[in-house]
């Protein structure tokens, strides 16, 4: 298993494993073995996180033989506005790569930003709130956020589902500093993201977050205090969170 430690912060379950392999392996085989777990049910609803840092758990999620994909029902977390359909650094192109182009769900809801903001929220959340999301999987970014949230915008109390906001400068520094933009102008100002409550509602969170760009927020998200200075925090909360982490992105709580 090559994890390192473990411990619990509040109720969040921490796992920190060797490298970013390890720990996308293991997160994944959690992940799997949740969806077979709920695989009595006529669906899952899972709720994906675009970015580089899920790449090692998408990698691995997809070869597990024991996941019935036609059951499983997936949207993303959140989504650029003003980037062109075929940017491949648009979310929704990123996770059809990685994940959706890969396996047959049941059904994929895309975020489209092309459209008014007011008409996507809308029907975003209509879907959304269907039924229960039962599984998220999610990472957190170097200012702490999660999805969009960033400190600024972020509200663990947030009234909406989906939500229109501004990145902060932080934010749009870390999508270079991923490799998806080459500079920070290319980074688009604004985005469409779920909130805070939204990812919130999911049954079991599993958080994957590698490497030492990484380590500030996540020293933040454990040692400091709950708050919106690390909206992260808030995982703390939840009763069915693991958060998965290599010694890099953890080095700070080893």
């Amino acid at each position: 298993m090559s994890m390192v430690k473990e411990f619990t912060q509040d109720q969040l379950s921490v796992k920190i494993f060797e490298d970013r392999q390890q720990m996308g392996k293991n997160a994944a085989k959690m992940v799997g073995d949740k969806i077979c777990e709920l695989q009595e049910k006529k669906e899952i609803r899972m709720i994906f996180a675009a970015a580089p840092s899920q790449n090692e758990v998408l990698e691995y999620l997809i070869q597990d033989s024991r996941i019935k994909w036609g059951n499983i029902t997936a949207f993303h977390m959140d989504e650029y506005i003003g980037l062109s359909n075929d940017a491949p650094q648009k979310f929704s192109n990123f996770l059809k790569e990685k994940l959706f182009n890969k396996v047959g769900f049941k059904k994929v809801n895309l975020i489209n930003s092309d459209v008014r903001e007011e008409e996507e929220i809308k029907r975003y959340t209509d879907l959304l709130l269907e039924a229960p999301i039962d599984i998220v999987c999610l990472g957190v970014g170097e200012n702490g956020h999660i999805a969009f949230n960033d400190p600024s915008v972020a509200d663990f109390n947030d009234s909406y589902t989906v939500k229109a906001v501004e990145l902060e400068k932080t934010c749009r520094v870390q999508q270079v500093n991923d490799g998806c933009f080459s500079t920070i102008e290319e980074v688009p100002t604004k985005a469409l993201t779920l909130t805070i409550p939204a990812l919130m509602s999911g049954d079991y969170l599993y958080c994957v977050v590698p490497g030492s760009t990484k380590t500030k927020a996540i020293t933040a998200m454990i040692k400091d205090e709950i708050s919106l200075n690390c909206p992260a925090s808030v995982l703390r909360k939840h009763e069915n969170c693991i958060l998965f982490l290599d010694q890099e992105s953890g080095k700070e709580v080893l």
